[in-house]
């Protein structure tokens, strides 16, 4: 099959390219990886790296750079000396029109990491990418906003991935300094993209520099709260979210830690609904963060539990969820305890009566808190010994019926 489907790589119209890049795929992912040995897949990566430089559809690139994420995926050390047209390849897709293509991008680079020996020079062009220093050609194609958005999530990807390899000393700190410029954007994608690199960063650079930028980032610039732009909120909500989500967010000075725990509970009553969103993520990786849970759910719980109401903007439902998630996995088994009870419950409620997308944001959530993954009940029995006779009826019917059938939860960006 692999000479038809190259054929239609090398030669085929639009249509064709798109199906032939697919099946490629497609034959990749059913093919045992003793079957896929160093020569072969070789072979299967010019035609692709050749072509998808074309002027091809969007969908001919998305069908094409999923596949080299595939081959990158079952190839491994076998094409790291196809490393540099790799990187070439994806770090070009993230100017692309089409966002879909850049997404694919980010992923592939993701998948690249592990092969990649250079990470300095990747990192120094996506930090000048992000800051809007690109090509007025390509600005003109896909729009400044995007390709900045689109070089900040590949520079976390990067970060997050290969930052373990950087070797000039000025790499690291320059990503930092380029998110401390874009975290205050006028546009929101850009803010949260450019708090996701702070927060790799500092994982990187140590609790220090995480504490100086709570302090100057967060802490100085939120003397009062009701007067700030709206931007200076939600960038502070998104910091927050991302720096204490990381492994560093327990060392982080409790003084520090307590100032931007006040501040994120008074932005989840902000009138903004945007604003109110951000917060209710930041505060679960605050509350994943603790060093004394049991102190902080007390202290939080009431003003988590008014978000999650009914009656609240859809939106702020998820964010809930999506900062329970983080809790979840920062502090394993805590919703599983009388201390996080009131929590889980109150998920519970939502699994079963909200709105769909805000039911499975919450069945997303109970999949984590109960440990599904380790393939055992014993999540659910922990529970069950402490939840009350109604509550308990309604988790192992949501359990068996939809929570169990979950195959995974994608918490990495969580």
């Amino acid at each position: 099959m692999l000479p038809i489907y190259q054929r239609g790589i090398l030669y085929g119209n639009a249509d064709v390219r798109e199906c032939a890049a697919a099946g490629l795929g497609e034959l990749i992912v059913v093919t045992a990886n003793k079957y896929l040995a160093g020569p072969f897949l070789i072979k299967l990566t010019g035609p692709l790296l050749r072509i998808v430089g074309d002027r091809n559809p969007s969908a001919v690139k998305i069908a094409i750079v999923q596949t080299l994420g595939l081959i990158l995926t079952k190839g491994g050390p076998a094409l790291r000396a196809f490393v540099p047209q790799f990187q070439t390849t994806f770090v070009k897709a993230l100017s692309d029109p089409s966002r879909q293509v850049r997404i694919e991008a980010i992923k592939a680079l993701a998948l690249l990491m592990p092969l990649s020996t250079r990470v300095d020079p990747l990192i120094k062009e996506l930090v000048s990418t992000s800051l809007g220093k690109g090509s007025s050609a390509t600005v003109e194609t896909a729009g400044i906003v995007a390709i900045q958005t689109a070089s900040l999530e590949a520079l976390a990807v990067v970060l997050k991935h290969g930052g373990s390899k950087v070797k000039v000393a000025t790499s690291v700190p320059s990503s930092l300094d380029a998110a401390k410029e874009l975290v205050a954007h006028e546009d929101d994608g850009i803010r949260d993209s450019a708090a996701k690199v702070m927060g790799y960063a500092c994982e990187l650079l140590g609790t220090e520099e995480a504490n100086s930028v709570l302090q100057e980032f967060v802490l100085d610039k939120s003397s009062n709260p009701s007067s700030a732009s709206l931007e200076t909120k939600h960038g502070i909500a998104c910091i927050c979210r991302r720096i204490f989500s990381r492994t560093i967010g327990k060392e982080i000075d409790r003084s520090i830690y307590k100032g931007s725990s006040d501040l994120v509970e008074t932005l989840m009553k902000d009138d903004k609904v945007m604003v109110k969103e951000a917060a209710c993520v930041a505060i679960g990786a605050i509350l994943g963060s603790s060093t004394d849970i049991k102190a902080t759910i007390s202290l939080l719980e009431k003003c988590i539990m008014k978000c999650m109401d009914t009656k609240e903007e859809l939106n702020v439902q998820q964010a809930v969820a999506n900062g329970l998630s983080i809790t979840a996995r920062l502090q394993p088994g805590i919703f599983r305890t009388q201390d996080g009870l009131t929590l889980i419950n109150g998920a519970l409620k939502l699994a079963m009566s909200g709105a769909q997308r805000v039911q499975y944001t919450y069945n997303d959530f109970l999949w984590l808190a109960l440990d599904v993954k380790s393939g055992d009940d014993s999540g659910l029995e922990e529970y069950l010994a402490i939840a009350h006779f109604d509550s308990a009826k309604k988790m192992q019917a949501i359990y068996s019926k939809v929570v169990k059938k979950i195959k995974t939860v994608n918490d990495e960006e969580l």
